[in-house]
């Protein structure tokens, strides 16, 4: 995240919190929300790993920490998150249309996936201390197209919802990216993963309404 390891450090912990509370509220609920439940909690980590990123480049932190942190923090967000944002997305959803093409956000978060863990392993992965942020880099040649792919990916799915709110909340982020985009193109790893940790607050939002419309129908029933 922007700024500073010391917001990376408040923010993760915070927001890591937020997402203890989001698991909390899906004790009662089918297996299908917990991997949305769990987001917030994943965020949270990796905004601590990047506080340990900044450690390292500031020399704060011994040298060998700096490389395996950026590894792990670039994994998450280059391989992971473009196939499990979607697909947890896609679990929210009961069988039909939406959930098919849904389906194909996943398979597009897949191989923006391996075309970026492909790049990594090729080498090399580098961070550098920036305007307030770290700007992260790999060999990948395909910028704008793996951009848009892993945009497409990672907010896609969510305009296809059927909960309203996080339909809403997918036009949100994709505002919310171009604007990332236009102001830091270097940083938008950083930036950008930064702005999804925040959006944690919506996933909480949404389980406890969505725990206590049920709450209320099960009560009438």
């Amino acid at each position: 995240m922007c700024f500073s390891p010391q917001a990376d450090l408040v923010s993760g912990v915070v927001i890591g919190a937020i997402g203890i509370d989001c698991l909390r509220h899906v004790r009662h609920r089918r297996s299908d929300h917990l991997a949305f439940a769990a987001l917030p909690l994943l965020f949270g980590v990796h905004q601590l790993t990047e506080a340990l990123v900044w450690w390292g480049l500031r020399g704060d932190l011994p040298a060998g920490w700096t490389q395996p942190a950026t590894w792990a923090y670039l994994l998450f967000a280059f391989v992971v998150l473009p196939v499990y944002v979607p697909a947890a997305i896609r679990a929210l959803e009961p069988r039909g249309v939406r959930r098919n093409v849904m389906a194909a956000f996943v398979g597009i978060g897949a191989a923006v996936s391996l075309v970026l863990l492909v790049a990594m392993i090729r080498g090399p992965v580098t961070a550098r201390l920036a305007d307030h942020h770290i700007a992260y880099s790999t060999n990948e040649s395909a910028g704008v197209l793996i951009t848009v792919a892993y945009v497409g990916a990672t907010c896609g799915s969510a305009l296809f919802a059927g909960y309203r709110h996080i339909a809403a909340f997918g036009v949100l982020n994709l505002v919310a990216v171009g604007v990332i985009a236009y102001l830091t193109v270097d940083g938008f790893a950083s930036v950008w993963c930064g702005w999804a940790a925040i959006t944690s607050i919506a996933i909480a939002w949404h389980l406890r309404r969505t725990s206590e419309t049920r709450s209320v129908a099960e009560a009438l029933t």
